[in-house]
């Protein structure tokens, strides 16, 4: 009987936001696999998880999958996680996730934590209907580029990037959309220092300068 492979959702900075079933699911399968072992190895030494730990990242994704595949060919179970939030949303799997399904070989989901949704219910825009772009490109000329387009995008809008681009991000999207457009920043969701900074891109830059502000973060944009 072939294996299965459970795409289980970690929480994305509050180690309790966990399912039952993500739980569960990571003490009983054979093996793990991880974005970073480091990350993986904190995380399920928090929830006193000892299981084998196989990394499978943006760099050796077309390597090891494969060696995956044998494995639950052979019949074993895995798990595969992502330093935080759910997999394969920006972030890698697509790969092994493509492979595993032509070889007819079961693939489940495990919902549980990510950044968007808690970044979206708590903005106060109206997102029944919403626009997910996710991440900008880090070259200066390629982001604005790709800002000019979304100015046509008449929706909310929602935006990633590494924590220590935000000030810049937000100057581009001044720059580029407006300083009176509303905005919204989702910082450090979860975590200890969780904030949701309203106002204008114009109000929203102020803020980021004066604060200094570098963590992790979700950008929404009401480009209405």
């Amino acid at each position: 009987m072939k294996g299965k492979l459970y795409l289980v959702s970690t929480p994305i900075g509050n180690y309790e936001d966990i399912t039952i079933r993500g739980l569960n699911i990571l003490k009983s399968v054979d093996f793990i696999i991880c974005e970073e072992f480091k990350e993986s190895r904190r995380m399920l030494a928090f929830y006193k998880i000892e299981k084998e730990l196989f990394a499978l990242n943006e760099h050796n994704e077309k390597d090891v999958i494969d060696d995956m595949l044998l494995k639950l060919v052979e019949g074993k179970t895995a798990a595969l996680i992502s330093d935080c939030g759910t997999p394969l949303f920006s972030d890698p799997g697509h790969l092994l996730v493509d492979l595993l399904i032509s070889a007819k070989i079961q693939v489940i989901p495990v919902p549980g934590a990510n950044s968007l949704l808690p970044a979206l219910i708590g903005s106060g825009f109206d997102f029944e209907k919403f626009y997910y772009y996710g991440w900008l490109s880090p070259n200066k000329e390629q982001r604005r580029q790709q800002l000019y387009k979304l100015k046509n995008v008449k929706e909310v809008i929602v935006i990633l990037d590494t924590p220590y681009r935000l000030r810049q991000l937000l100057a581009d999207v001044v720059k580029v959309m407006g300083k009176h457009l509303r905005a919204v920043v989702a910082f450090q969701l979860t975590m200890e220092g969780e904030r949701f900074y309203r106002g204008t891109t114009a109000d929203l830059l102020q803020i980021a300068e004066d604060k200094k502000l570098k963590g992790e973060f979700v950008l929404i944009l009401e480009n209405k």
